[in-house]
């Protein structure tokens, strides 16, 4: 029976991940941790330093407790997976991974949205990673939603959702897909009626961790 570790940068998704993880498989064991301060950290010079050794301690917390493999499930810290794998031992996979492929293959005009730059920055990383990967070179065009942070942070979620929504539906007039950078942002991606696909993290990184999970040894 596999021992899957998620680590979390936010309370808020780890319902919706852990639901979709056992969901897809059943038999598997999950593992919650959650570090709520890093992202916020990220964006204080005195304290962005500590961020990869944080991730890296709750890595071998992971690999203590029986592990298989860490999921991180925030784009915030999905540049950390390899070189958290190669400090504690462990297969490090990156939530939002699936979603990037998943993104250049869907066409060269990608429109990537977040509610924080200290999220924007690294998905648009991975995206460029992944297109290279591909052989593409895509036009990316980004865009930090301009008071939906500080609207779900203060437990306004309508408001959150209403924002991304029309963030949505004004780039995604331009793009052959539309990216969330975000897990916390798909509640958004329900109100809104685009002609291309909106792609959030969840459903294509747990279907990826299974396929890994599942891979003969």
């Amino acid at each position: 029976m596999s021992r899957i570790a998620f680590l979390h940068t936010g309370a808020v998704v780890i319902g919706p991940v852990t639901d979709r993880a056992r969901a897809a498989l059943p038999d598997a064991t999950f593992v919650n941790y959650l570090d709520d301060r890093i992202v916020a950290d990220l964006g204080d010079a005195s304290r962005a330093a500590s961020v990869p050794e944080r991730v890296a301690d709750l890595a071998r917390a992971a690999k203590a407790a029986g592990a298989d493999v860490v999921m991180l499930t925030c784009s915030s810290i999905s540049h950390l997976a390899a070189p958290t794998a190669a400090e504690v031992g462990i297969r490090v996979l990156r939530i939002d991974e699936a979603m990037a492929d998943a993104a250049v293959a869907a066409g060269s005009r990608i429109a990537v949205l977040a509610t924080l730059p200290t999220t924007l920055v690294p998905t648009v990383a991975l995206l460029r990673e992944r297109a290279e990967l591909a052989g593409a070179e895509p036009v990316i065009v980004e865009e930090v939603v301009d008071g939906a942070f500080a609207a779900v942070s203060a437990g306004d979620r309508a408001t959150h959702d209403a924002l991304v929504a029309a963030a949505i539906e004004r780039r995604g007039a331009d793009a052959d897909v539309v990216v969330l950078a975000q897990a916390s942002m798909a509640s958004a991606a329900d109100a809104v009626d685009v002609d291309v696909p909106v792609l959030t993290s969840i459903a294509p990184g747990i279907e990826r961790l299974r396929t890994v999970v599942e891979e003969p040894a």
